[in-house]
């Protein structure tokens, strides 16, 4: 068996940084206390920003809310086509009918929240008690962990942002995440599948932490949330995050696992583990700054390739199948080069804004992206639907 990949002993770059408060107290909470809500990508406090700078028509907060109104799925007028049996991957796929549906509860929802439009409020509540009423299974072939990881988190933060809205039943939402969404999460990091643990890619990983940890804050389980945090630290697979970017370069860099296989994928790592560290650090976890902020090291890597520019690489080797084959990358992949995810400015507000941290490609990839769109205006395939996206208007600081 392939042994998991170890940091070199290459020596990287300085990242300058002010001291940083813990995210508990930068949230204003104690870091074992009560969960917060809304509290996975939005707090409160990130309502009340956008409400008055869109009022302002203060940029880029309008430009990214002109991008969310011309949204067609932030239409109040959308309506959800639930069914009890979800397929992604092997025959009889389905799956769009719910990724285009939870974009549309999201949207609908933040134009709510930043509007006062009960149409928008009504709307999202619709959908979310259509789908909880019906859905009753995720399959398919290995992609239904996909599934479940990626709407999973997604289903789970357009829910957070209606609890406590009138009408909309929340109790039979978190049955339906606890019933549905949760099992396959929990079996894909327990078993992976059955498969040899480097198996699966990094991606694979992170969108069921990231679901285990929006379900744990969207259900008040600490049990949940706990082990979706620890995972992040010393889990198993690639995920964690010093198999995620197990190789640390000169100058700051962190090469992510996927960036030998294509950068649609290694693209998508950070928008995923960035989904993830907002939702712990609103949570009072800082996982942004774990391991001398490795996650800002492995963002910087992925935006300097992704802007054209060149980047050192460390040879990957990793074990495959069942018996754990080894097979070997020895270059950065082209494959992809150059995509544009509306995931950065989640990252680069909090490095550079709230951190003042230094973070130049992260910072480039940012401003190429802005305004941020979300699922969508990235195409009608399910790539474009991987982040919820917006994050001019919604993460800017």
């Amino acid at each position: 068996m392939s042994a998991t990949p170890t940091p070199t002993t290459a020596t990287p770059g300085p990242i300058t940084a002010v001291p940083a408060p813990s995210a508990a107290a930068a949230a204003g909470r104690p870091a074992n206390g009560a969960f917060v809500h809304p509290g996975m990508l939005h707090t409160q406090a990130d309502f009340d920003r956008m409400t008055v700078k869109v009022r302002a028509g203060a940029t880029p907060w309008k430009a990214g809310w002109d991008r969310l109104v011309a949204n067609g799925h932030s239409q109040s007028t959308w309506k959800a086509r639930p069914i009890a049996t979800v397929i992604r991957g092997g025959d009889g796929q389905n799956y769009p009918q719910l990724y285009n549906d939870i974009h549309a509860a999201y949207q609908n929802a933040l134009r709510w929240k930043i509007s006062g439009d009960v149409a928008h409020a009504d709307a999202a509540r619709d959908i979310l008690n259509a789908w909880s009423a019906t859905l009753t299974m995720v399959t398919g072939n290995a992609d239904r962990y996909l599934a479940a990881g990626i709407y999973g988190y997604q289903f789970a933060n357009a829910a957070e942002i209606m609890r406590g809205y009138d009408g909309f039943d929340l109790n039979r939402f978190k049955a339906m995440m606890l019933n549905v969404f949760y099992p396959l999460n929990d079996r894909f990091l327990r078993e992976h599948n059955d498969a040899c643990i480097t198996n699966y890619w990094a991606n694979w990983d992170l969108c069921n932490m990231a679901s285990i940890l929006a379900i744990g804050i969207l259900c008040d389980d600490r049990a949940k949330f706990d082990r979706a945090i620890e995972y992040f630290k010393n889990g198993a697979g690639n995920g964690a995050i010093m198999k995620a970017v197990p190789f640390l370069h000169p100058g700051g860099l962190g090469q992510w696992q996927e960036s030998g296989r294509d950068q649609g994928h290694a693209t998508l790592g950070p928008a995923l583990m960035g989904a993830f560290c907002e939702m712990a650090w609103n949570q009072g976890q800082d996982m942004y700054g774990y391991s001398d902020s490795r996650f800002l090291r492995g963002c910087e890597y992925v935006a300097k390739y992704n802007l054209g520019e060149s980047v050192p690489f460390t040879t990957y080797t990793w074990g495959t199948g069942q018996n754990c084959q080894q097979q070997s990358q020895t270059v950065v992949a082209e494959a992809g080069r150059g995509l544009d995810r509306p995931s950065w400015e989640l990252v680069y507000n909090h490095y550079v804004k709230r951190r003042g941290l230094a973070a130049p490609n992260v910072t480039a990839y940012a401003a190429r992206v802005r305004a941020e769109g979300g699922g969508g205006d990235y195409g009608p395939n399910s790539g474009g639907f991987d982040q919820l996206g917006f994050g001019t208007l919604t993460h800017t600081l």
